[in-house]
């Protein structure tokens, strides 16, 4: 497990050093087993409790049928800050496969300070991980982030990375618009040539006192869609170059759309209520929000 650099230790702040620090400790061995299995027991347990009356879930025989021999990138629109949240609990509950979990976030919630850690502790199980840095200087530290993806990608079967390829949330009211694939993803792919799986999430809120009140009082239906492996073959094939990954991320999210195509189709026929049904006919709420009304 490769460890940062002193300089690029240094261009964060001492709170932000000690968050890393701290997570990347209980991603090690013998930590993260522990907490992976943390995951598959309290994880499960409390996220299914919050939602077992309004959970949908589509393909899961897609995951269950692969032939695993390398790490599997996850690929997933990004609505909600729930989003990996409700998918890997559904995976843990449903498949065998995963055995570590990592999910690459922004660092400036969760390696600010006590609430970051304690959130990435209580609900992911130190899972929110590697950090990566948006703000000036600050951005030097994503080049051991970069490495370290890198490192876990290239890993075997049980390694599994959830990724949003819109690198951002998207905050349109249209729960079917996408924001344009970065190519950070692609680059991924095209280094270390993982399993790739579209995922399409519909119906999480970013309110989660509401979210977990919904399960008990009609809230609107929560839909995973997993689609096949995906073949990219043939643009992993092609020169190590940034038009290379920026193809290779489009076409993730063109999978990822093709599923929310078929969560349209059918909130168009009525599968997941009236609500959803609006918004699935461009009825649209005017405030710009990611809920479901």
């Amino acid at each position: 497990m490769i460890d940062p650099t002193a300089d690029e230790l240094a261009v964060l702040t001492p709170r932000e050093r000690l968050a890393f620090r701290v997570t990347h400790r209980m991603n090690r061995e013998p930590w993260k087993t522990l907490w992976g299995r943390f995951q598959r027991s309290v994880g499960v347990g409390w996220i299914d409790l919050c939602t077992y009356n309004i959970m949908r879930m589509y393909g899961l025989d897609h995951l269950r049928s692969m032939q695993r021999t390398r790490a599997t990138i996850l690929v997933a629109n990004h609505r909600s800050f729930f989003d990996f949240y409700a998918v890997s609990a559904m995976l843990f509950k449903h498949t065998e496969f995963i055995e570590r979990l990592y999910f690459p976030v922004r660092g400036r919630f969760f390696y600010e300070g006590p609430a970051g850690l304690f959130v990435n502790l209580v609900m992911g199980f130190w899972s929110m991980y590697p950090p990566v840095f948006k703000e000036g200087d600050k951005r030097r530290f994503n080049e051991y982030s970069h490495r370290r993806l890198l490192e876990l990608c290239s890993e075997g079967a049980g390694t599994v990375v959830g990724f949003h390829p819109e690198g951002t949330r998207n905050q349109s009211p249209d729960p079917y618009s996408f924001l344009p694939a970065q190519p950070g993803v692609g680059q991924l792919v095209q280094a270390t040539r993982p399993h790739v799986v579209p995922v399409f999430v519909a119906g999480l809120n970013n309110d989660l006192p509401r979210q977990v009140m919904g399960n008990w009082t009609g809230g609107p239906p929560i839909r995973l869609h997993f689609g096949r492996e995906l073949d990219l073959a043939a643009l992993t094939a092609s020169k190590a170059h940034v038009r290379t990954y920026k193809a290779i991320a489009d076409a993730t999210m063109r999978a990822v759309a093709e599923l929310g195509q078929e969560d349209r189709r059918m909130a168009l026929a009525g599968e997941f209520g009236e609500p959803a049904a609006r918004l699935a006919r461009g009825e649209l709420p005017r405030a710009r929000t990611v809920e479901e009304p």
